[in-house]
């Protein structure tokens, strides 16, 4: 994935010479990359004001999409799906009441726009960086155990995990 400038045609941007440039500021040296597909994407961000409204239930795409740059988009879906179901299966079993449904909406909104959307919104950015800024980040982070155990807890949902048993 790679930002094209606004000012690009998107004749340009899917243009085989232009994927073949942006690869070579990549990895330089290599006369001719294999392209297989590419495809223009333009960023957009929006989480739905209620996962819920009465027996219906929105997850993954339908409640929430993000630019799909680290895959929180995908990810938060599973993690929606898990979460309902487990809910579902509850109330279905007479273990909880009805109210454990809107306890679904309150916890995984709330988690979609403290998690998701952050940190896909940062994924573009440090995507967007200039030059080596993010690689340097990275650099910094990878130095310090602390800095990368919380990264890696923030990148890989773990994070939004246990903020959403934080919720209930």
């Amino acid at each position: 994935m790679f930002p094209i400038a606004a000012n690009e045609s998107d004749a340009r941007a899917l243009s085989p010479d232009f994927a073949q440039a942006l690869m070579m500021e990549v990895v330089p040296g290599i006369s001719r990359y294999e392209i297989t597909h590419t495809t223009l994407y333009r960023v957009h961000q929006r989480v739905a004001t209620t996962f819920r409204k009465g027996r219906a239930f929105l997850i993954g795409d339908a409640a929430h999409i993000n630019n799909p740059l680290g895959g929180m988009g995908m990810n938060g879906g599973i993690h929606d799906a898990i979460n309902l179901t487990e809910r579902l299966a509850a109330v279905w079993h007479g273990t909880q009441g009805e109210t454990e449904l809107d306890r679904f909406d309150k916890q995984r909104r709330l988690v979609t726009k403290e998690y998701v959307e952050k940190q896909s919104i940062q994924n573009k950015k440090n995507l967007e960086a200039p030059g080596s800024a993010f690689r340097e980040q990275l650099t910094a982070i990878a130095a310090d155990a602390v800095r990368t155990r919380d990264y890696l807890l923030a990148v890989s949902m773990i994070a939004s995990l246990r903020r959403a048993e934080q919720l209930g």
